[in-house]
C-alpha cells in the first residue's frame, strides 16, 4: 500500500511555491508505483511579474526529460497562461505546431522544453495538478473491464478517457470531460494513468495517495488463490541461479552486441520470479506494454525463453537464448517494416527485457544506468498485469500504435537529452591494481570518456574507496571493487564471474597489479623470484586466460593492454627478477595477440618507466634499494629520473593512462602485439 509521505514541518520550511512544487514531484516521484521513471508530470499556477514587472498567470510545469524522484527547480518550465488558454477554441493541434507554440510562451528561453502534456495542466482551471502512472490505476485502465471496476471503486467521482496519445487532443478530452462532470475528482486515462488537482500542494499530493490507495484496497479484495495462473516451474536456488547466470550473461551480451554494444543485468526479485515461474507468463509477456512510458525502455514485447529449468541443462539453455535472441531480431525488423514512416532510423533491435524461468527477468541498456531502468519499468509491467488479471483480462495498445509511441518524436526528443555517447561508452574496463597510482589514473580515464570499470585489488579498502569516489561523480553502478589476488586462480576466476554479473562481460582489461624487488643476482633468493614470476607473469596469464574465455563467448572482441616497464627491453642492475618477469610480461602478451587475432582480440604493451606519483611500490622499500644501486638518496631518485631522459620530464600515471586509453580506442583498432614506450625517452630501452 503507497504512503502518504508530505511531512508539514518539512514543506513549511520551503522558501516559495515552486520549491513546494519541487517537493510534491519528489514526493511523487520516489514511489515507483507511483510514477514511472522520468514519467508523470506536476504543475502550479502562480502570479509572477514579467521583465517589464507587469503580473502575469504563469504556469510552472515539469520540463521534458527530467524524472519526478530527482527534478529541482531548474526541471520545470514557466509559461503565460494568457497566450495558452486561447488554444482551447481550436479544434485540432499537431505535435510540431503544439511544441512551436508552447516555445513562444515561455517566460525564460533558458527553461527546458515544456512536457508533453503541459496543455492538460494548462486547461484544466485548477491551482495544483498531478499526472502520475500508479501501479494500481493502470491496473484498472488496462483491465478490459477496468471502466465497470472503476464505477465500483469511485462511483461518479472520476471522467474516463479512452485511450489516445498525449498532446493536444488528449488535453482538450480531459478539459472537457472535467468541465461536464463537476463532481469529477479525477480522471482515468485508458492504458496510462491518473491525473488529480486540488487547491495547494498538499492537497494534490494526498489526492493522489489517496485514490492510489482506493484502488490497491478494491484490487487486493478480489485477489482469489494464486496470480498468473499459478506456479509452472520450480525457480533455482540462489547459488544455482548466479551459476546460471555466469554462464548465460555473456552468451546473451555477445548476441545483443553485434550491432551496438549493450550492458547486461538481471533481477530475481520475488515479483519476478512469482512472474517468470507461472502458468501465465509467455501469454502475458506477448500481450504488449502496460503503458506509453513502459513501452520507450522496454520495447513492446519481451523475449520469454522457454526453459525448463528441472529438466533441461544449461547448454540447453544457452542454444534457446541464442535462438530466442535471433528471432526476436528477426520479428523486430518485420515490425519496423510494417510500420515504419520515412526518415525513421531503427533501434537496435534486440530485447531489452529476457525472462527466463527458474531465474529471472535479464535487462539490457546502453549502460547500467539504462538497463536497471528497463528492469524497474518492467517490474511495474509486472505489477499491473497481476491487478489487471485479478480484475478481468490485461489489454494493451495493438501493434502500429505501439511502434508510433516507439518512435514518436515527442519521446525521441526526451532521449535526445541524454549526452552524446563517448569513445568507451557502452564498454567495460577491467583493471587490476586499481586502486594503485597507475591503476587510478586508468580507472578515471576510461570513465571520464564513458566506461564502466572494475576496480579489480588486493587492496579492496583502496578499490572501494575509489568506486564510491567514481559512482558518486559518474553515477551508481559505474564502477565496481573488486578483492583480488592475482596470484589466485581462484579469484581471479571468481572475479570474472561477478562482473558477468554485474555488466554482462568485458572489453578491456588492463593488466597493473605489481610489485618490484631489487637485488643482486648472487643475493637473489627463490622466494624473491617465485614472488615476481607469481605476480608479474603468471597473474598477468591468469587474468589474460580468464578475459580471453569471456570475450571469446560475447564473440564481440576485445582489448587487452599490458603495463610492461622499461626492463621490459632494457636489462638493469641489480633488478634480474623484475627484469625478467616483466620480459615475459611482453612476449606473453603478443603470444595472446597471435591467438586472439581470429576473435577480435588485441594485445599491446605500455611500457612507463619511474611512475613515482601515487605508487605503492615506489613508497615501499624498492625507492631505497633503486637509490642505492645509483649512490643517490631516495628523495632524488625524481630529479634524477628526470634527467636521464632524452625530454628531460618526469612521466605520470596520467600519461599512462593515456597510452593505455590508446590502445583501447578505436585509433588502435588495427594494431596488436604493439609495445608503446612512455619513458621520456631512455635510449637503452629503445625498442629495437
Amino acid at each position: 500500500m503507497v504512503e502518504n509521505l508530505w511531512k508539514e514541518t518539512e514543506a513549511n520550511q520551503l522558501n516559495s511555491d515552486l520549491e513546494k512544487l519541487v517537493y510534491r514531484s519528489n514526493l511523487l516521484g520516489s514511489d515507483r508505483s507511483v510514477c514511472n521513471w522520468g514519467g508523470g508530470n506536476t504543475s502550479m499556477k502562480t502570479t509572477e511579474k514579467d521583465f517589464a514587472g507587469r503580473e502575469i498567470d504563469v504556469l510552472w510545469v515539469k520540463g521534458s526529460g527530467s524524472d519526478l524522484a530527482t527534478m529541482g527547480k531548474e526541471n520545470f518550465t514557466g509559461l503565460r497562461l494568457a497566450d495558452i488558454h486561447p488554444l482551447m477554441e481550436r479544434d485540432e493541434m499537431s505535435d510540431e505546431e503544439m511544441v512551436e507554440y508552447l516555445s513562444h510562451c515561455m517566460i525564460d528561453s533558458k527553461h527546458p522544453r515544456a512536457s508533453i502534456e503541459t496543455l492538460l495542466h494548462a486547461f484544466l482551471p485548477f491551482p495544483h495538478v498531478d499526472h502520475t502512472h500508479p501501479d494500481a490505476i493502470i491496473s484498472i485502465c488496462c483491465a478490459d473491464n477496468g471502466r465497470e471496476k472503476a464505477e465500483e471503486i469511485f462511483g461518479n467521482r472520476f471522467v474516463w478517457v479512452p485511450y489516445i496519445r498525449p498532446g493536444f487532443t488528449l488535453s482538450k478530452m480531459i478539459a472537457e470531460g472535467v468541465q461536464n462532470n463537476p463532481q469529477a475528482d479525477l480522471v482515468l486515462m485508458e492504458k496510462h494513468g491518473l491525473v488529480v488537482w486540488g487547491n495547494t500542494a498538499e492537497e494534490s499530493y494526498a489526492k493522489t495517495i489517496k485514490v492510489i490507495q482506493e484502488a490497491e484496497s478494491y484490487i487486493q479484495a478480489q485477489e482469489k488463490g494464486q496470480s498468473f495462473g499459478g506456479q509452472k516451474y520450480q525457480a533455482l536456488s540462489e547459488e544455482e541461479q548466479k551459476t546460471a547466470l555466469a554462464k548465460v550473461l555473456p552468451v546473451i551480451r555477445g548476441a545483443i552486441s553485434q550491432d551496438k554494444k549493450m550492458l547486461v543485468t538481471y533481477n530475481s526479485s520475488d515479483e519476478v520470479m512469482e512472474f517468470v515461474n507461472s502458468q501465465d507468463a509467455q501469454a502475458l509477456s506477448q500481450v504488449g506494454a502496460a503503458c506509453p512510458d513502459h513501452l520507450v525502455h522496454t520495447k513492446r514485447t519481451p523475449l520469454f525463453v522457454e526453459w525448463n529449468p528441472s529438466s533441461e541443462d544449461l547448454d540447453s539453455l544457452v542454444e534457446k537464448i541464442k535462438t530466442g535472441i535471433q528471432n526476436f531480431e528477426e520479428e523486430y525488423i518485420a515490425y519496423f517494416n510494417r510500420n515504419h514512416h520515412e526518415g525513421d532510423q531503427m533501434f537496435e533491435p534486440v530485447p531489452r527485457v529476457i525472462l527466463i524461468p527458474g531465474i529471472g527477468m535479464i535487462n539490457t541498456g546502453k549502460s547500467i544506468a539504462m538497463a536497471k531502468v528497463s528492469g524497474a519499468l518492467y517490474k511495474r509491467a509486472i505489477a499491473v498485469m497481476k491487478g489487471s488479471t485479478t480484475l478481468g483480462e490485461f489489454v494493451s495498445l495493438n501493434e502500429n500504435e505501439s511502434y508510433n509511441i516507439e518512435y514518436w518524436p515527442l519521446e525521441l526528443y526526451k532521449l535526445s537529452l541524454a549526452p552524446p555517447e563517448a569513445e568507451f561508452s557502452r564498454k567495460v574496463a577491467f583493471v587490476t591494481g586499481g586502486a594503485g597510482g597507475i591503476g587510478t589514473a586508468v580507472c578515471r580515464r576510461f570513465i571520464e570518456d564513458g566506461a564502466h570499470v572494475v576496480i579489480a585489488d588486493l587492496n579492496f579498502e583502496g578499490a572501494v574507496e575509489l568506486a564510491k569516489e567514481l559512482n558518486t561523480q559518474y553515477g551508481e553502478g559505474r564502477a565496481l571493487a573488486i578483492k583480488m589476488d592475482v596470484t589466485s586462480e581462484e579469484q581471479v576466476q571468481s572475479a570474472f564471474e561477478k562482473v558477468a554479473l554485474q555488466y554482462g562481460g568485458v572489453d578491456i582489461i588492463v593488466n597493473n597489479a605489481g610489485l618490484a624487488t631489487s637485488s643482486p643476482l648472487d643475493e637473489t633468493t627463490l622466494k624473491e623470484w617465485n614472488l615476481n614470476m607469481d605476480v608479474l607473469a603468471t597473474g598477468y596469464f591468469l587474468v589474460a586466460r580468464e578475459a580471453f574465455k569471456q570475450m571469446k563467448v560475447q564473440d564481440i572482441g576485445g582489448s587487452m593492454v599490458f603495463i610492461g616497464s622499461k626492463n621490459s627491453v632494457y636489462a638493469g642492475k641489480n633488478v634480474t627478477a623484475y627484469s625478467s618477469a616483466k620480459a615475459l610480461e611482453a612476449h606473453l602478451a603478443r603470444c595472446i595477440a597471435t591467438e586472439g587475432g581470429e576473435f577480435g582480440i588485441r594485445v599491446n604493451t605500455v611500457l612507463p618507466d619511474a611512475v613515482l606519483q601515487g605508487s605503492a611500490i615506489w613508497d615501499s622499500k624498492w625507492r631505497e634499494e633503486r637509490a642505492s644501486s645509483y649512490g643517490i638518496a631516495p628523495d632524488q631518485l625524481e630529479e634524477h629520473y628526470r634527467k636521464r631522459t632524452t625530454l628531460s620530464v618526469n612521466i605520470y600515471p596520467a600519461d599512462i593512462a593515456e597510452a593505455v586509453a590508446f590502445f583501447s580506442s578505436a585509433k588502435a583498432e588495427k594494431t596488436t602485439g604493439c609495445m608503446l614506450t612512455v619513458d621520456g625517452g631512455v635510449p637503452a630501452a629503445f625498442t629495437r
